[in-house]
């Protein structure tokens, strides 16, 4: 049965920027609303070993960190909602979102922390070795192939940026390019002809990222040249796929603005987007660092941007009705 909830501050997505929203929010007094959304946890809970979140001085697991995330958040007085929502109207206050389920979330100020997600190749391979020599991110996952041969996937800034960043890790990189030359910008390319650990394929594609035996993951690619159609094999404990994100932005296209890339446009230095009461978070807004302690920082700017917001309208309306007496 669908029913209505009401919040001053109601927050959509659950990664480390929602829920660190949700940690200051709730510490605000502000009884914040987290609509979880399709993936609880976001993209940390497809993530195992994590080295580089302060606080630990042994690896821990990406769902695991999630799980304190929320517990912290929900003992500070947050609210958890397993929803999904699929309509959103941004036209006045209190912000009015349902889910697919019937139910009706009323928010004075709303926290957009969609986060992006990685495109991929969309091979059964790729999938496979998720997490076993097979990253979307080299500064989450590059410490743990420190002096191992690895390979990255693209042709454009984040692929050359992955592949030039490796070079702190491999003494050997290759840069796979299906086409005969890069998208990237040109500054980024000379810097990377002129490194002298970085080989670049051309025409290349990947058709298999390949398993050794038992739990031995990622031991090489198998490679179709795409003018010959001729196959190769190279030899890698590493494969990073570099070919762009996914801002998870649909639901608000329209309601608020966003750049050119599809992410959600904010003010330089704040989390205030182009509809006052709506702050955006977390990889949503960020297609920079999209990094964890990243998100999670911006998490804590849209809490007290929130709070702040909301003490300001709070006075405006004291000041509304003083004057009408």
């Amino acid at each position: 049965m669908s029913a209505t909830h009401s919040t001053r501050m109601l927050i959509l997505g659950s990664g480390p920027a929602g829920l660190s929203a949700a940690i200051y929010g709730a510490r605000a007094g502000l009884a914040p609303i987290v609509v979880q959304g399709i993936q609880p946890g976001g993209q940390l809970t497809t993530t195992t070993d994590v080295e580089n979140y302060p606080g630990f001085k042994e690896v821990i697991q990406g769902p695991w960190l999630m799980e304190q995330m929320q517990a912290q958040a929900e003992h500070v007085g947050a609210t958890m909602m397993w929803d999904t929502i699929v309509e959103v109207d941004l036209s006045q206050r209190p912000f009015r979102l349902i889910g697919d389920g019937g139910h009706v979330y009323l928010g004075d100020t709303l926290v957009i922390a969609t986060g992006a997600q990685a495109k991929w190749l969309g091979l059964e391979s790729e999938t496979k070795l998720r997490g076993q020599g097979v990253s979307a991110c080299a500064t989450c996952d590059g410490f743990f192939f420190r002096g191992k041969k690895v390979a990255v996937i693209g042709g454009g800034n984040t692929a050359v940026e992955e592949a030039l960043y490796l070079t702190n890790h491999s003494h050997d990189v290759t840069l796979i390019h299906r086409r005969d030359s890069l998208r990237a910008e040109k500054i980024l390319q000379e810097r990377l002809f002129k490194h002298h650990g970085v080989t670049v394929l051309w025409n290349k594609e990947v058709e298999e990222f390949v398993g050794g035996e038992g739990t031995a993951g990622l031991v090489a690619l198998r490679l179709r040249d795409t003018q010959t159609g001729e196959t190769s094999r190279l030899d890698v404990e590493g494969g990073f796929v570099a070919i762009g994100h996914h801002p998870a932005t649909e639901l608000f296209r329209g309601h608020v603005a966003l750049d050119e890339d599809g992410y959600i446009a904010v003010t330089p230095g704040t989390t205030h987007t182009s509809v006052p009461g709506v702050f955006a978070c977390g990889d949503v807004m960020d297609k920079v660092y999209r990094q964890a302690i990243t998100a999670a920082g911006t998490g804590c700017m849209a809490a007290l941007d929130c709070e702040r917001f909301l003490a300001e309208a709070d006075y405006e309306d004291e000041r509304a009705v003083i004057a009408a007496e």
